[in-house]
């Protein structure tokens, strides 16, 4: 007989892919727990930008990030699984019937594990100007908690990925003025967002480098541009300036659990197995030839994750195949 802290599966991380590999697990009437370092769920998604549209979500032209979460959770909740917030994963060891599980409240067994903690903690990669930490949290931002305090202002945006076009995208109908700055003339984000911000009035400053930025006595901010390989320089008064220059991981954790890593990333199979027999990941932790790093591409690989844990520790178990028999199952 089992005890109360013996699972099927531990999912260590509870963001987007997190809740759904959780409430897939449960529809196979895995018992599971999510363990979340965070006082939350919702993971980068939520403590990042909640208020900000995502716009590559199957089913939704556009959803926001806080929107999804609590569509997720509402999910959730019909299938009951553990839920542990507040709480690190310290370390795993393999036993004779799965791992034995230390966090920083307690010791728990489970037969398989799952990661799915995203990126890990982060923090973000900050302007590198002289005098840029003067105006962080005033005129300079590396987030947004609310897109009204940019209504009728003038403002920059700096960076070429996903976030910069998509905070572009929603700032844009609201700003007085909306210049985006990108040291190169293509961008890494999604070709359709790019195409529908070239369709509004925002300004494109290409290929620029920020090079410095100074406080005028209206409280707006003097902002220099360099263009690159050149010594031409423009200036730009702002309101604000948002920086999206991505996000610095650290995962020092991750690397205590003896996974198999490149790039700071765990390395996994077609199964989404590491390089450890039992455990599995999903999600933006993960690095395999070819990967899209996109939330729905996480969602994709949860339930192969969750039935390759499912056959490891259950090998004779029929398994259904499609959501609709899991539901039946589950809801007998």
């Amino acid at each position: 007989m089992s005890s109360q802290n013996d699972y099927d599966i531990t999912i260590i991380g509870g963001g987007p892919v997190g809740l759904f590999t959780a409430t897939y697990a449960r529809m196979h009437k895995a018992k599971v727990q999510v363990i979340e370092s965070l006082d939350q769920l919702g993971g980068q998604a939520n403590a990042l930008f909640p208020t900000k549209n995502i716009y590559d979500i199957p089913g939704f032209s556009s959803i926001k990030a806080s929107a999804l979460i609590d569509n997720l959770i509402e999910q959730i909740k019909v299938f009951s699984p553990d839920i542990f917030l507040n709480e690190t994963v310290n370390s795993f060891e393999k036993t004779d019937t799965g791992f034995c599980i230390k966090t920083s409240k307690k010791t728990t067994h489970s037969r398989s594990i799952i990661i799915t903690t995203g990126i890990g903690s982060f923090q973000p990669r900050r302007l590198a100007v002289d005098g840029a930490c003067g105006f962080e949290g005033k005129q300079l931002r590396y987030f947004v908690q609310d897109p009204n305090e940019f209504t009728d202002k003038n403002v920059v945006v700096a960076g070429g990925g996903d976030s910069a076009i998509d905070w572009a995208l929603e700032l844009e109908k609201k700003t007085a003025g909306l210049h985006i700055v990108h040291r190169r003339n293509k961008f890494r984000a999604l070709e359709a967002n790019v195409d529908k911000l070239l369709q509004t009035k925002t300004i494109f400053d290409t290929p620029y480098l920020i090079d410095g930025i100074e406080e005028r006595k209206d409280d707006k901010i003097a902002i220099t541009l360099k263009k690159v390989k050149s010594d031409e320089r423009q200036q730009i008064i702002a309101d604000y300036l948002l920086v999206n220059y991505g996000f610095i991981s650290d995962n020092k954790i991750l690397h205590s659990w003896n996974l198999e890593t490149e790039h700071n990333l765990v390395k996994v199979s077609r199964d989404m197995q590491t390089s450890i027999p039992g455990v599995y990941a999903a999600g933006d932790i993960i690095t395999y030839p070819g990967r899209a790093n996109l939330i729905a591409t996480g969602f994709g690989e949860a339930p192969v994750a969750v039935n390759s844990a499912m056959q490891y520790i259950y090998p004779n178990m029929r398994q259904a195949v499609h959501s609709t028999q899991l539901m039946k199952h589950f809801l007998k």
